[in-house]
């Protein structure tokens, strides 16, 4: 909380999917200074140089303290917050009554570290009787989710790799040294590479910090990780390299596989990738060989061609190889709360109204929403609810969401600060930050020892703000979804929490279409009685119990006590009571099966759609494009860029433009020089930037950061943008067709010299 003197406070990064745990050093209202907390049971003190400039999110020039409601000259006035409620909730109910609840749709639900708001979210959803869900999780990763569906079971048996534990490492598509990905990234990297007894793969068309560390760097052409992954696979297969004893008893379907596999020409393959034969040799066979490897992957092969096909030959390096189930490969894992569902395919399946693509994960692609809205179909979205998101940054094709968003009859953003979305909203209101009040992430994505942070508020909440549970328990409320006062449960609360488990189980059974706002209603009734207003955590009783029912044996290894009841009780206090985080589950790697979904619990190899993408690979050269000669690999990690939450430029020690980075003979032969200012043009639109020029980038091929772009106050009140902002270069309709995530790593662009940034 608010603070006179200098005190630290325990907390966590919110800047990536690892959220480290952070110690902060409070004065007033400023983060003085950070360090990374030993006590946090995943990180264990451990920090990038990112986190340590986090002030800059919490305190900057766009913060928002008041409702805003758009006037009709199109500039904002404020506005109480019973009045934006009252009035959202009466526009929301009047389209979904209108027009049918498909005409609605939610975007966000959670930035990197701000996960406790989702479930609430959700009880919107259900209050605006709509499934159409978008986020950043499905412009990146749903491609792997539909595949780990068909392998597993379900799209949400997550795979996590056991980096630290492998003896050899494969990276693809990935630089951990920046994006980390993995605990500790930079730590366990050097650990590998100074250790003789451990390899590392790189696969990435550009030389990265990690790559640089790499015993083997493919450095292959953007693009063609499909034709190199299905080299090595074929080698592996054609050498019988495969662990024949673990496919024979622990999958289905390998025959398929093999017999597509064998079907690769192996040297055309490697010839199209930009790969010398003898280097897919030597990869396949340290993998094969090794006696345990470890894959891991990232938007590299996420968001470029064939992404869907990547996500499947990964799977396939770890799998045909035996590397499963074990120590130092890749490994199903438990979750507090699964940060994705499963949609159904086949006579159940469920599609978009407008473009009939179908949701994966429960969640429907962002390159798709632009059509959704501009179509003329009767059930088109005509309202949207963006939280902790800004689409018309960070998603795919600006120019599209730009006109999309003007045709809206609703558009609510909630968020911490001016975002280039909210300048278009008809609604803006103002949330807490993610350190003024109870946060915590769902990205528990380890094994076998798993871990959940609950965070404290650091500070009071910013005059005029509220927390996301609040914004939605009264939106719902105001929609005549739930009732504002629950007696009995309320009752049930100040007495005891088992006391209330036996009114609220008697409640749902009374009224069970309100289960579906069980957040909701446990935030307004047990939620008052959890100490240091942690109300917004509520819903994680019900969670604990739920999952200490599933998973007894896991969660008292974890050290947790009790039977019964009381091991889900014991759960809960902990999360409440540890401000570093909690170890919530112990496995062992035999365990790992135990999360396998389907019925015969192995794993389905044979993916019909998959090994016809296989077949379909042509290994012929492509035409040269003489409009676009370069491939722009759009969103490059770097030193200095993040996720859109730091949007004050003022963070950045170096990069301030974020350079496009370019061979030296590329920039030579454009005229163009080191620090000088270039045009980069797509099919879409173009950018101004400034000019790196490097080796690390090879010929033919440019880098653009992300993170830049966005407009903030300068000293004197104007907002000015600095750096590209790349999705002005980017196409929706350049996406993977069976996930819908774009192609952001290959972009054709033309560059010219220019005089001066616009």
């Amino acid at each position: 909380m608010v603070s006179t003197q200098s005190e630290w406070l325990p907390t966590a990064c919110i800047l990536c999917s690892r959220n480290c745990g952070i110690e902060v050093e409070v004065r007033g209202r400023e983060m003085s200074r950070i360090r990374g907390d030993k006590k946090h049971p995943i990180s264990e003190g451990y920090l990038c140089q990112k986190a340590q400039r986090l002030n800059y999110y919490q305190n900057h020039g766009d913060r928002l303290t008041s409702p805003l409601r758009r006037r009709e000259d199109g500039s904002f006035e404020e506005i109480s917050w019973d009045r934006a409620i009252s009035e959202i909730a009466a526009r929301l109910v009047h389209l979904r009554d209108t027009f049918g609840g498909r005409s609605l749709a939610y975007f966000g639900g959670g930035g990197q570290g701000n996960h406790l708001g989702g479930p609430y979210g959700k009880t919107l959803r259900t209050a605006m009787q709509t499934r159409n869900y978008y986020s950043a999780l499905a412009q990146e990763k749903t491609g792997g989710f539909w595949v780990d569906g068909r392998l597993f079971g379900k799209q949400n048996c997550h795979p996590t790799e056991d980096v630290e534990r492998a003896e050899v490492v494969v990276f693809i598509g990935t630089n951990p040294w920046q994006s980390h990905g993995i605990r500790n990234a930079r730590q366990v990297l050097r650990e590998i590479k100074n250790d003789p007894d451990k390899q590392m793969i790189v696969i990435d068309p550009r030389r990265t910090e990690t790559a640089e560390m790499a015993d083997l760097h493919l450095q292959l052409q953007p693009g063609t990780d499909a034709y190199l992954m299905a080299a090595i696979l074929s080698v592996i297969i054609r050498e019988n390299r495969e662990a024949r004893e673990f496919l024979d008893t622990r999958t289905s379907g390998f025959a398929a596989v093999r017999e597509a596999l064998l079907e690769v020409e192996i040297e055309d393959f490697a010839h199209r990738a930009g790969i010398a034969i003898a280097d897919v040799y030597r990869a396949a066979r340290m993998i094969a060989d090794a006696r345990s490897c470890a894959v891991r992957t990232d938007l590299g092969i996420e968001q470029t061609l064939n992404s869907t096909l990547n996500a499947y030959l990964r799977a396939l390096l770890y799998l045909v190889t035996g590397n499963f189930a074990r120590a130092g490969g890749n490994n199903l894992h438990t979750a507090i709360i699964p940060l994705i569902g499963h949609s159904p395919e086949g006579d159940r399946q469920q599609r978009s109204a407008v473009t009939n693509f179908p949701f994966i994960g429960n969640l429907l692609p962002p390159n798709i929403l632009p059509a959704e809205i501009l179509s003329d179909h009767p059930e088109r979205t005509r309202g949207l609810v963006v939280d902790s998101a800004n689409p018309m940054v960070t998603m795919a094709d600006t120019k599209a969401y730009r006109e999309a968003f003007a045709k809206l009859d609703l558009l609510v953003v909630i968020d911490v600060a001016m975002t280039e979305t909210a300048e278009m909203a008809d609604y803006v209101l103002p949330a807490s930050s993610q350190f003024e009040k109870w946060e915590a992430t769902f990205f528990n994505l380890e094994f076998p020892k798993n871990a959940f942070h609950l965070r404290k508020p650091l500070f009071h909440p910013l005059e005029g703000t509220l927390a996301e549970p609040e914004i939605y328990t009264r939106l719902i409320e105001a929609m005549g979804a739930i009732p504002s006062e629950f007696p009995e449960l309320t009752e049930a609360a100040r007495k005891n929490r088992l006391e209330f488990a036996a009114a609220f189980q008697n409640y749902l059974r009374a009224n069970p279409a309100m289960a579906d706002y069980a957040p909701a209603i446990l935030y307004r009734t047990l939620g008052p009685t959890l100490p240091e207003g942690a109300g917004g955590a509520a819903f994680l009783w019900a969670t604990a119990h739920q999952f200490a029912r599933k998973n007894a044996d896991a969660v008292r290894r974890a050290g947790h006590e009790g039977e019964g009841v009381m091991l889900g009780e014991n759960l809960f206090e902990a999360f409440l009571s540890s401000r570093s985080g909690v170890v919530f589950s112990v496995n062992d790697y035999e365990e790992t099966w135990n999360f396998i979904k389907h019925a015969d619990g192995l794993i389905h190899l044979e993916i019909p759609e998959m090994l016809a993408a296989v077949r379909a690979l042509d290994p012929a050269e492509p035409r040269a494009s003489t409009d676009y000669p370069f491939i722009l690999v759009a969103g490059e990690r770097r030193s200095y860029n993040a996720n859109t939450i730091y949007r004050d430029p003022g963070w950045r020690k170096t990069d301030r433009d974020g350079a496009i980075k370019l061979h030296p003979e590329d920039a030579a032969a454009a005229g163009l020089r080191n620090g000088a200012w270039a045009r980069c043009e797509s099919k879409r639109g173009a950018v101004t930037v400034r000019v790196e020029v490097t080796d690390s980038v090879p010929r033919g091929q440019a880098t653009l950061p992300h993170g830049y772009g966005m407009r903030h106050p300068d000293p004197g009140g104007k907002r000015r943008r600095t750096g590209a902002h790349i999705n002005e270069l980017t196409s929706a309709e350049d996406r993977d067709p069976i996930a819908g995530t774009p192609y952001h790593k290959f972009v054709p662009v033309r560059i010219t010299p220019a005089e001066s940034a616009v």
